[in-house]
């Protein structure tokens, strides 16, 4: 399956698709120094939340889907070096508005759980 949204995502920072079918993705978050919050090398909860992000997006996989809202968890710290799998899923759509459940794993540890919520216009958002 063709990616069709966020086609301009940089890789290294939110992650890369790792599998697309419809109304699911997973996305791998390689993290890296440059992600560090502090010197014990904790990951920024933004780059974990990004990948989440992109994952969802992904999932639903309009050209034009925006994120609308989000309830998120964060389980367990991110250390630079480790790998994030984010694996995303539709559980709701309804018209142009969809809920995307999103899980983050390090391994089999569990370290991110979230709902996206998402709107696809018939255009992009920042057309006049």
């Amino acid at each position: 399956m063709e990616l069709k949204t966020h086609k301009k995502i940089d890789p290294s920072l939110s992650g890369e698709i790792k599998e697309l079918k419809k109304n699911e993705s997973k996305v791998l978050l390689k993290t890296n120094p440059q992600m560090s919050a502090d010197e014990e090398g904790l990951v920024h909860g933004g780059f974990t939340f990004s990948a989440a992000d992109f994952a969802a997006m992904s999932a639903v996989n309009d050209p034009y889907v925006v994120l609308t809202g989000a309830e998120v968890k964060f389980l367990s710290p991110v250390k630079v070096n480790e790998e994030v799998e984010f694996s995303a899923k539709v559980s709701e759509k309804e018209g142009k508005k969809a809920k995307v459940e999103v899980i983050g794993k390090v391994g089999d540890r569990e370290v991110f759980r979230g709902v996206f919520k998402t709107y696809s216009p018939d255009r992009h958002i920042l057309s006049k």
